[in-house]
């Protein structure tokens, strides 16, 4: 009835273990070089916005509202907003643009 999956799982948790573990069996000291440290500060940011972006200009009906969506979120941000003021305005503004498109279509 169900496919056997449990070698897919298994494989998948030991890749996961073994990429969090084998940095920290690898590196015995503390980091000191500027350039790595802050090469690694920013990493989750870069994978956070990899993973993001192509969802932001994928989700909507219209590649318009997305940019403008998008935009709103910069401009909110930049001003330094909350998270929960940035993502409403940028919800809001893709609905808004989304109705006008449609009404003129």
């Amino acid at each position: 009835m169900f496919p056997n999956y449990w070698p897919y799982v298994i494989v998948m948790a030991l890749v996961t273990y073994l990429v969090r573990v084998i940095p920290l069996t690898l590196m015995q000291k503390e980091i000191t070089n500027e350039f790595f440290l802050s090469f690694l500060y920013y990493v989750p940011f870069a994978c956070l916005a990899a993973m993001v972006f192509p969802a932001i200009l994928s989700s909507t009906t219209y590649l318009v509202s997305a940019a403008v969506g998008l935009a709103v979120a910069v401009i909110m941000a930049y001003f330094e907003k909350s998270l929960i003021t940035v993502a409403l305005t940028a919800c809001a503004a893709v609905f808004i643009c989304e109705r006008i498109i449609e009404m003129a279509l």
